[in-house]
């Protein structure tokens, strides 16, 4: 019988080390989309805006409905 002459290692880039990288660039890339979420929310919370004339924002088009809203600084 022929023997299995392959190398098993644990640290192989297919075995553990690679579930490491793998879960460290997971974790990575989270961070980086959680902190952006962080940062647009923060953004649009202290965006106010005043609605002008809401007794004629036709439903139909989003060009016309932003007309009827003004930032407020």
């Amino acid at each position: 019988m022929a023997e299995n002459t392959t190398r098993r290692l644990c640290f192989n880039i297919n075995g553990l080390l690679g579930g490491i990288i793998a879960t460290v660039l997971l974790l990575s890339i989270l961070a980086f989309l959680v902190y952006n979420a962080v940062l647009v929310q923060a953004g649009n919370a202290t965006t106010y805006y005043q609605i002008v004339d809401e007794q004629n924002i036709p439903m139909t088009s989003t060009d016309t409905q932003a007309k009827h809203y003004k930032l407020v600084k």
